[in-house]
């Protein structure tokens, strides 16, 4: 049976990075693989969690797939703005 598609995916936010790397780790403990998924300003913070996880944590994770896209939202006053995403997926060591 398929997964749900955002079980496994750690949306990043303002909290600690080392908040996030945890969440990571905790799903590729398990053997699964991790989606990190950020927007904005936040994909820095992404990239961080990845690296940190691969370089310090669990050496030997390798990075999926990598989808980078934009969002258009709507402002209160009615304008749009676009707003890049990242999607980075993570695979567990082997």
């Amino acid at each position: 049976m398929p997964k749900n598609k955002d079980e496994n995916a750690v949306f990043i936010g303002r909290r600690p990075t080392m908040n996030y790397v945890m969440a990571a780790m905790m799903i590729l403990n398990k053997g699964e693989e991790a989606t990190i998924k950020a927007r904005g300003k936040a994909i820095s913070y992404a990239v961080d969690v990845c690296e940190i996880l691969k370089n310090r944590f669990l050496k030997g994770t390798e990075y999926g797939e990598i989808r980078i896209s934009t969002e258009s939202l709507k402002n209160e006053n009615g304008s749009t703005n676009n707003v890049s995403s990242i999607e980075i997926v993570l695979n567990p060591p082997k």
